[in-house]
Protein backbone atom coordinates (compact mmCIF):
# COMPACT_ATOMS: atom_id res chain seq x y z
CA UNK A 1 0.00 0.00 0.00
CA UNK A 2 1.17 3.47 -0.80
CA UNK A 3 0.14 6.69 0.99
CA UNK A 4 -2.77 7.24 -1.44
CA UNK A 5 -4.18 3.81 -0.65
CA UNK A 6 -3.79 4.39 3.10
CA UNK A 7 -5.66 7.69 2.74
CA UNK A 8 -8.41 5.88 0.80
CA UNK A 9 -8.62 3.19 3.48
CA UNK A 10 -9.04 5.95 6.05
CA UNK A 11 -11.93 7.47 4.09
CA UNK A 12 -13.63 4.11 3.61
CA UNK A 13 -13.19 3.14 7.26
CA UNK A 14 -14.72 6.46 8.33
CA UNK A 15 -17.65 6.11 5.93
CA UNK A 16 -18.27 2.42 6.72
CA UNK A 17 -16.95 2.07 10.29
CA UNK A 18 -18.16 -1.52 10.77
CA UNK A 19 -16.40 -2.79 7.65
CA UNK A 20 -13.59 -5.20 8.51
CA UNK A 21 -10.44 -4.20 6.63
CA UNK A 22 -7.13 -6.07 6.47
CA UNK A 23 -4.24 -4.01 5.12
CA UNK A 24 -1.35 -6.12 3.89
CA UNK A 25 2.24 -5.49 2.88
CA UNK A 26 2.55 -2.38 5.05
CA UNK A 27 6.25 -2.99 5.82
CA UNK A 28 6.99 -2.21 2.14
CA UNK A 29 4.83 0.88 1.87
CA UNK A 30 6.83 3.80 0.50
CA UNK A 31 7.09 6.39 3.27
CA UNK A 32 7.00 9.94 1.90
CA UNK A 33 10.24 11.90 2.20
CA UNK A 34 8.42 15.25 2.20
CA UNK A 35 7.65 16.22 5.82
CA UNK A 36 4.05 17.31 5.15
CA UNK A 37 3.26 14.21 3.10
CA UNK A 38 4.88 12.00 5.73
CA UNK A 39 2.83 13.65 8.49
CA UNK A 40 -0.36 13.10 6.46
CA UNK A 41 0.55 9.45 5.89
CA UNK A 42 1.32 8.86 9.57
CA UNK A 43 -1.90 10.67 10.54
CA UNK A 44 -3.88 8.39 8.22
CA UNK A 45 -2.26 5.33 9.78
CA UNK A 46 -3.06 6.53 13.31
CA UNK A 47 -6.64 7.28 12.27
CA UNK A 48 -7.30 3.86 10.77
CA UNK A 49 -5.66 2.22 13.78
CA UNK A 50 -8.42 3.74 15.93
CA UNK A 51 -11.04 1.70 14.09
CA UNK A 52 -11.47 -1.64 15.91
CA UNK A 53 -12.31 -3.33 12.58
CA UNK A 54 -9.02 -2.50 10.84
CA UNK A 55 -6.16 -5.01 10.97
CA UNK A 56 -2.62 -4.91 9.66
CA UNK A 57 -1.21 -8.08 8.14
CA UNK A 58 2.55 -7.86 8.47
CA UNK A 59 3.32 -9.64 5.24
CA UNK A 60 5.98 -9.33 2.57
CA UNK A 61 8.58 -8.65 5.24
CA UNK A 62 11.83 -10.17 3.88
CA UNK A 63 13.99 -7.82 1.83
CA UNK A 64 16.94 -8.17 -0.47
CA UNK A 65 19.73 -5.62 -0.25
CA UNK A 66 22.25 -5.78 -3.08
CA UNK A 67 20.62 -9.05 -4.12
CA UNK A 68 21.16 -10.69 -0.73
CA UNK A 69 18.42 -11.75 1.68
CA UNK A 70 18.68 -9.89 4.96
CA UNK A 71 18.37 -12.30 7.88
CA UNK A 72 19.61 -9.99 10.63
CA UNK A 73 16.53 -9.19 12.77
CA UNK A 74 17.84 -5.66 13.38
CA UNK A 75 17.23 -4.83 9.71
CA UNK A 76 13.51 -5.31 10.34
CA UNK A 77 13.24 -3.96 13.89
CA UNK A 78 12.59 -0.24 13.27
CA UNK A 79 10.06 -0.52 10.42
CA UNK A 80 8.11 -3.30 12.15
CA UNK A 81 8.20 -1.49 15.49
CA UNK A 82 6.79 1.64 13.81
CA UNK A 83 3.80 -0.36 12.56
CA UNK A 84 3.42 -2.35 15.78
CA UNK A 85 3.48 0.83 17.86
CA UNK A 86 0.54 2.22 15.87
CA UNK A 87 -1.62 -0.90 15.54
CA UNK A 88 -0.55 -2.92 18.56
CA UNK A 89 -0.88 -6.56 19.42
CA UNK A 90 -4.66 -6.66 18.97
CA UNK A 91 -4.71 -5.53 15.34
CA UNK A 92 -1.54 -7.03 13.85
CA UNK A 93 -1.48 -10.46 12.27
CA UNK A 94 0.91 -12.75 10.49
CA UNK A 95 1.04 -13.08 6.73
CA UNK A 96 3.87 -14.65 4.78
CA UNK A 97 2.89 -13.58 1.25
CA UNK A 98 3.69 -17.12 0.12
CA UNK A 99 3.88 -18.14 -2.74
CA UNK A 100 4.31 -14.60 -4.09
CA UNK A 101 7.42 -14.21 -1.93
CA UNK A 102 9.24 -17.19 -3.43
CA UNK A 103 11.28 -14.82 -5.63
CA UNK A 104 12.73 -13.31 -2.43
CA UNK A 105 13.03 -16.32 -0.12
CA UNK A 106 11.38 -19.51 1.08
CA UNK A 107 8.45 -19.73 3.47
CA UNK A 108 10.62 -21.26 6.25
CA UNK A 109 13.11 -18.39 5.96
CA UNK A 110 10.28 -15.83 6.02
CA UNK A 111 8.85 -17.49 9.11
CA UNK A 112 12.27 -17.50 10.75
CA UNK A 113 12.67 -13.75 10.19
CA UNK A 114 9.20 -13.03 11.57
CA UNK A 115 9.66 -15.38 14.52
CA UNK A 116 12.92 -13.59 15.39
CA UNK A 117 11.12 -10.25 15.43
CA UNK A 118 8.22 -11.61 17.50
CA UNK A 119 10.58 -13.25 20.03
CA UNK A 120 10.77 -9.89 21.80
CA UNK A 121 7.00 -9.77 22.32
CA UNK A 122 5.05 -11.37 25.15
CA UNK A 123 3.66 -14.91 24.74
CA UNK A 124 0.14 -13.45 24.62
CA UNK A 125 1.15 -10.99 21.87
CA UNK A 126 2.76 -13.78 19.84
CA UNK A 127 -0.33 -15.94 20.16
CA UNK A 128 -2.54 -13.06 18.98
CA UNK A 129 -0.22 -12.22 16.11
CA UNK A 130 0.28 -15.75 14.81
CA UNK A 131 -3.34 -16.92 14.98
CA UNK A 132 -5.89 -15.35 17.35
CA UNK A 133 -6.11 -12.02 15.52
CA UNK A 134 -6.80 -13.86 12.27
CA UNK A 135 -10.05 -15.11 13.79
CA UNK A 136 -11.12 -11.56 14.61
CA UNK A 137 -10.06 -10.25 11.20
CA UNK A 138 -11.39 -13.02 8.99
CA UNK A 139 -14.09 -14.56 11.22
CA UNK A 140 -12.92 -18.06 10.36
CA UNK A 141 -14.45 -21.00 12.16
CA UNK A 142 -12.76 -24.21 13.33
CA UNK A 143 -13.70 -27.02 10.98
CA UNK A 144 -11.78 -29.79 12.70
CA UNK A 145 -11.53 -30.74 16.34
CA UNK A 146 -7.75 -30.42 16.19
CA UNK A 147 -7.96 -26.72 15.30
CA UNK A 148 -7.62 -24.25 18.15
CA UNK A 149 -10.43 -21.90 19.08
CA UNK A 150 -10.14 -18.45 20.49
Amino acid sequence: PDPRLIAAIRRVSEQVPDLRIVVDHLPHSPIPADAAARAAYEGDLRAIAQNPHVYIKLSEIPVLINGKLQTDPHVYQAPLDAIWDVFGEDHSLFGSDWPNSDHVTTFPQTFSIVRSYMAGKSPAAREKYFWKNSIAAYKWKSRQGSQPTA
